[in-house]
């Protein structure tokens, strides 16, 4: 088969630990003719701004598949509300710090400095349509039924393309849903064991050079261009 589209995580595949760009990454994606997709964790702008300074065309899914932007922006608040109240009832207990309040429009963001373990635990019972997630990076409070594969599914839609027409390539755990839905799966080496288990193919370098690996082997297979 030969794939129409990539889409990729940011933190963690696409940077370093620290956050910084590995550009092996963004010269293997600007090596391809097919349309990349941004896909994060983070808020809408930021998603934006990844795609700029990486040069790919401006189609993004941001907030765990919450927000989309193909042309048109939208944002799928069903859970909004009830992420806040999971947030109130859990700050009861722990002393959490939200991220980017003012423009996180579909969840709630929070930094890693709590026991996410207890609060998943806490919220079992009271909020049984919500979960957290851990990227490695920050914590989400979210809707159990939205997702990067959710999102996926709407940006190849709005593509005019279906989501096994995509290559899917991440390292964390709320990347699991994204490679399930793609027609290819890519765990970078320094993944979460979680995508691992679901990827179609694991590479051997970490970060920017685990994107460069995959897309160097694609196109040996002459199955992406």
């Amino acid at each position: 088969m030969v794939y129409r589209a990539i889409v990729v995580d940011v933190d963690g595949t696409l940077t370093f630990e620290d956050r910084s760009l590995d550009c092996r990454a963004v010269e293997a994606l600007r090596s391809l003719e097919v349309p990349v997709v941004i896909a994060t964790g983070n808020v809408l702008c930021s998603a934006r701004t990844a795609s700029k300074l990486i040069g790919t065309g401006g189609i993004v899914i941001a907030e765990n598949g919450g927000a989309v932007e193909c042309g048109i922006v939208e944002y799928d608040t069903t859970y909004k509300q009830r992420c806040e109240e999971a947030f109130e009832f859990l700050s009861r207990h722990l002393a959490l710090e939200k991220l980017d309040p003012e423009n996180r429009k579909t969840e709630v963001g929070l930094r890693r400095n709590f026991d996410v373990e207890k609060a998943r635990e806490m919220l079992k019972a009271a909020f049984p349509d919500i979960e957290i997630v851990d990227t490695g990076f920050a914590v989400h409070i979210k809707g159990k039924s939205i997702n990067k594969g959710t999102g996926l599914r709407r940006i190849a839609e709005l593509m005019g393309l279906e989501s096994k027409d995509f290559v899917a390539i991440g390292d964390s755990p709320n990347d699991v849903e994204m490679l399930e839905v793609a027609g290819f799966g890519v765990a970078v080496g320094n993944a979460h064991p979680a995508l691992k288990r679901v990827a179609d193919l694991v590479t051997e370098g970490k970060h920017g050079a685990g994107v460069a690996e995959a897309v160097g082997e694609l196109k040996k297979r002459r199955e992406i261009i």
